[in-house]
């Protein structure tokens, strides 16, 4: 991974409430060297500022960039992509949630509807398939609207601390594929 991950620079997009120490996007934030995207308010999210969080994280990286997102973080690039086709090369999705699902809360309401576009990058969508805050088969439409392949985590709840998910080493063996068609993709740009 090493060689492929000298090319790109990577940021770390936290969902609702933020990434604790213990999450495996803090821990892979320090082993990847990645630039983190800051907010005002992870408790009270408004769309527009973290999209002016995420946009401002892209412009700090000085190689095309590596997205890793995890549940309302994913619904931002979604959204971030539509608006802005070229900023990002890939991203890895992970856990995104449901914002239009019934009960969902109030907080999650203005990420809704949820971006339909294909992503306009590389991209890959990690999903549980007892995940609380997104069925199974509203991540499979997601993933196909998103024209991004799928890897299923059997019985992983949404793929955080409170589901045992720390360090998550073995999620980071789906990143050297993603940087193999994010570098194929941006070699064809050049």
């Amino acid at each position: 991974m090493t060689t492929i991950a000298d090319d790109f620079d990577f940021i770390i997009q936290p969902g609702w409430k933020g990434s604790g120490p213990d999450h495996w996007q803090s821990h892979w934030q320090h082993r990847l060297g990645a630039i983190r995207v800051e907010n005002a308010n992870w408790q009270q999210p408004d769309l527009e500022g973290w999209l002016l969080g995420l946009d401002q994280a892209l412009q700090q990286a000085q190689r095309p960039t590596i997205v890793i997102a995890h549940s309302l973080g994913c619904v931002t690039v979604a959204h971030y992509a539509r608006r802005h086709p070229g900023r990002i090369a890939a991203a890895l999705l992970v856990a995104p949630a449901d914002v239009e699902r019934a009960f969902v809360p109030r907080e999650l309401m203005p990420f809704a509807p949820l971006p339909r576009q294909a992503l306009p990058f590389p991209s890959r969508v990690v999903a549980s398939d007892n995940d609380p805050f997104c069925k199974s088969s509203r991540a499979a439409r997601l993933a196909g609207y998103w024209q991004s392949p799928l890897t299923w985590l059997h019985q992983a709840g949404h793929i955080n601390v409170a589901s045992g998910h720390q360090q998550w080493e073995e999620g980071l063996d789906l990143l050297p594929p993603l940087l193999e068609r994010a570098r194929i993709q941006t070699s064809m740009a050049a």
